[in-house]
């Protein structure tokens, strides 16, 4: 009860003396402020876009994997590229290979794919930017597209080389913005195609949506662009347990067909919904440890600011001080009393700069038209920081008050 008495009565001190020194106050947490912004504003931006790349990364059904000649994000510098491209395309006959000579998978399903065309309907055409997918009825379910309007796709249309499209929702919206399209007629880069179906919107990652597409049966996509190009596999597990096992079959599989050497890296890329996330909070863990170290050394010298300050605040109140200490006011008391001061001007500078750097943080959210959040985890570790700047810092002159001696504390001009 009386450590409450004395801290309420340290922290009415405390505020007495920010305010009758406001622009000396302001400018010292303005430094703490500015340092906690920097951090929260960008673990909040960070959280933003990894909500929505999360959300947006799960690009395959459960329990999918995907294997393809490039990776899905490349590392390295100038010529990394080259690499990859050296690599032999991977054909659907080594596909083939792998389907009939493995026993885990659910499902393997086969693509290819051209991006920029131009698709045309009676009402419209869509910019020069749409991709059109080859697939097979395994790759569309293995991509987590469901049907919306119309049917899916058949073995038969892929037998027949049909000349049958699925659409991307934006697509359909764009070509179709007031009519029903399914058995509609569209031009895909120049052939003419009946809309047999229309995907459900998947929505949008970073702005981007990933509706603007088609498909059409892999087969039909060969005759028209050619057979010389890589085909992806889109690999689905029988169940949970038997995922990684799987991963394993098809690549050894995926090794012998394509004659890599016992010892030598694989030459295809696998890459999951789980690797896509883990990847990307790879590459965002260094921004998030070097603006870390930006805001740390930004709050150190803030923290310096905040001793400087108490310094002279100390030699200002020298008599007052004096006169507490001639009254009763124990040694305790004391340092209790310019500590507080300290965490006080620490937390108020954290609270502006959290405040600051939520808001700032969703600007991300705002642009881009994702949700904002609110990263308290963050917020609380930026508050508890300040509290650690301000004793730290606070600690030493409160030391100096506490035992400068009474009679010439009083005796001091």
């Amino acid at each position: 009860m009386l450590f409450a008495w004395e801290f309420k009565e340290s922290s009415s001190m405390a505020w007495a003396a920010i305010k009758q020194n406001k622009v000396r106050s302001f400018l010292t947490l303005l430094g703490i402020a500015v340092g906690v912004f920097s951090i929260i504003a960008v673990m909040t931006a960070m959280g933003v876009l990894q909500n929505s790349i999360e959300t947006g990364l799960q690009v395959l059904g459960s329990n999918t994997f995907q294997v393809q000649k490039y990776p899905i994000i490349m590392f390295g510098g100038p010529g990394s590229r080259d690499k990859y491209r050296n690599r032999k395309d991977i054909t659907l006959e080594q596909g083939m290979y792998v389907r009939d000579r493995t026993q885990l998978p659910g499902r393997i399903g086969f693509e290819t794919y051209t991006w920029g065309k131009v698709i045309k309907s009676e009402y419209a055409e869509t910019n020069p930017n749409v991709g059109v997918q080859g697939e097979v009825p395994d790759g569309v379910v293995a991509n987590n597209w469901v049907i919306g309007e119309g049917r899916g796709m058949t073995e038969e249309d892929v037998e027949l080389s049909s000349h049958v499209v699925f659409l991307g929702s934006q697509v359909a919206k764009k070509l179709f913005p007031h009519s029903y399209p399914v058995r509609a007629q569209v031009n895909v880069d120049g052939r003419r195609f009946t809309v047999a179906g229309v995907f459900e919107e998947k929505g949008s990652v970073l702005g981007g949506g990933q509706d603007n597409f088609v498909a059409i049966p892999l087969s039909t996509f060969m005759n028209q662009y050619g057979r010389e190009r890589s085909v992806n596999l889109l690999v689905q597990a029988k169940s949970a347990e038997l995922y990684q096992a799987t991963i394993d079959e098809v690549r050894s599989a995926l090794r012998v067909v394509r004659k890599v050497s016992p010892g030598a890296e694989d030459d295809f890329a696998i890459f999951s919904n789980d690797s896509l996330i883990q990847q990307f909070n790879d590459l965002t863990l260094y921004i998030k440890l070097g603006i870390g170290f930006i805001s740390f050394i930004a709050l150190l010298a803030a923290g310096v600011g905040i001793m400087n300050i108490m310094l002279v605040s100390v030699t200002e109140r020298t008599r007052e001080i004096g006169i507490r200490k001639a009254i009763g006011a124990r040694r305790g008391n004391i340092l209790t009393q310019f500590v507080v001061e300290a965490v006080l001007l620490s937390e108020l500078g954290g609270i502006i700069g959290v405040i600051l750097g939520i808001g700032g943080g969703n600007l991300a959210a705002m642009l881009l038209k994702l949700p904002p959040i609110i990263p308290y985890d963050w917020a609380a570790v930026g508050l508890i920081v300040c509290s650690l700047v301000g004793i730290i810092f606070g600690v030493y002159p409160a030391w100096k008050a506490a035992t400068l001696n009474p009679i010439e504390a009083l005796r001091y001009e």
